[in-house]
């Protein structure tokens, strides 16, 4: 038993720090095809299709899980099959307003954010929501079958297919470049929904309402919502807003100074995954000890980690874009320090995306990510405004440290209400 799920984690790992890898040589590959300029505005272009996606969209893979586990446990199967086709039905029509939305502001988008040549990369990149509906249900269903592993493998399988699309695209240009993401984004949806559908009709039928279950199943999907928009818009706003008090050149910088921060929150990936799935099993059985000593040991680990490798890439910064990439983006060098640190502070705090869903209380991410984002969004406009995609990083390493801080505290009320007892005895 040991040994499987030894080889279950270690395939996880190495699925999605395989994907992270193909992440970065993607976005490698189409900064140095394109100039600094047209990465600028394909950087534009990919953040608004986040930021739609993440505004108009529910977060219903959450619920999936939390409640899935909770029906399978007790082998409510026609529960636990309308919960799913509700959730798909709600991610489609959110996808389909996100796509809308931007096909709205693409004639705009020039206007917006001073960029001329930005409509047609922004209507192919409405797209894209359309393009990952299947994704994240999938994944929550092959997750509630135990088998993260198979979840990682096909988000590396993704990857590799987005990857293929932007390296044929960005030779020709940006509007070609969103293209093959979309298309390799439609493929590895695809497949993976495939898998999933496949992994969930060995469920048993029934036709069972969620009856009781329903109010609190809705609230838990709206404040699951709100919590994971919360936490994802506050790294899609800030490259917009810099957009509108700098140029689509400076974006493209700060695009490129994400990279550190970005590779950091991924590759705590098969950790945050595995976290979800157990904790979450741990918490419903009643077993919270354990949920706050895994806390403990992945905070200690990422601690460790984090004071023997960053202080090297720190220091090496600027040569490492100017091999990866080429000298025309050196500028963003000490942009690229500072989200280094935010970076950190995120890969130490990384469970707090995963212990507010397997708890119950996503209202939490709402609270701490909501500071976080009010300190933020001001400070942008503020420092980006002075110092460009530098000040649009100090803004943000700023806005860690309240997040940090904040989470501390809420972090101090969970333990002393859930944990005490049980921790001190593990």
């Amino acid at each position: 038993m040991q040994t499987r799920l030894l080889w279950r984690r270690s395939a996880t790992a190495i699925g999605l720090y395989g994907s992270v890898v193909l992440g970065v040589i993607g976005t490698l590959v189409v900064a140095r095809e394109l100039s600094p300029s047209n990465f600028g505005l394909y950087s534009l272009a990919i953040t608004a299709a986040g930021f739609f996606q993440i505004l108009l969209d529910l977060t219903v893979e959450e619920a999936m899980i939390k409640y899935g586990f909770r029906y399978t446990a007790t082998e409510r199967w026609g529960r636990l099959r309308r919960l799913y086709r509700r959730a798909m039905a709600l991610k489609t029509l959110g996808a389909l307003l996100a796509g809308v939305a931007l096909v709205i502001v693409a004639p705009f988008a020039g206007t917006i954010w001073g960029a001329h040549g930005l409509r047609n990369p922004m209507l192919i990149a409405a797209l894209l929501p359309i393009a990952y509906i299947p994704e994240a249900p999938a994944g929550a269903a092959l997750v509630l079958t135990g088998r993260y592993d198979v979840r990682a493998a096909f988000t590396f399988l993704t990857q590799g297919l987005r990857l293929a699309g932007l390296a044929v695209g960005s030779r020709y240009g940006v509007s070609d470049a969103l293209l093959g993401l979309v298309i390799g984004q439609v493929a590895g949806s695809a497949a993976v929904g495939g898998a999933a559908l496949a992994s969930f009709r060995r469920y048993p039928t029934g036709h069972e309402v969620l009856g009781e279950d329903r109010k609190e199943i809705v609230r838990f999907v709206i404040t699951s919502s709100i919590g994971s928009g919360v936490v994802s818009l506050r790294t899609q706003v800030v490259p917009l807003l810099l957009g509108i008090v700098s140029n689509p050149v400076q974006v493209g910088y700060f695009k490129i100074a994400q990279a550190p921060q970005t590779g950091l929150s991924a590759l705590t990936a098969p950790a945050r995954l595995i976290l979800i799935t157990e904790q979450t099993r741990d918490w419903e059985a009643g077993s919270t000890g354990r949920v706050f000593a895994g806390l403990r040991r992945f905070v200690y680990a990422a601690a460790a980690l984090m004071a023997v490798s960053a202080p090297f890439v720190y220091w090496f910064m600027p040569t490492l874009i100017r091999v990866g990439l080429k000298p025309a983006y050196v500028p963003a060098a000490d942009a690229a320090r500072l989200m280094l640190l935010a970076g950190v502070v995120g890969f130490v705090f990384a469970w707090t995306k995963s212990l507010p869903v397997s708890i119950g209380r996503p209202g939490l991410r709402i609270v701490t990510h909501g500071i976080e984002t009010l300190v933020l969004i001001p400070l942008v406009l503020t420092l980006g405004s002075l110092w460009d995609a530098t000040g649009a990083a100090a803004a943000a390493l700023i806005a860690t440290g309240v997040f940090a801080v904040a989470w501390l505290l809420a972090l101090a009320r969970i333990y002393r209400e859930h944990g005490t007892t049980e921790v001190v005895a593990s």
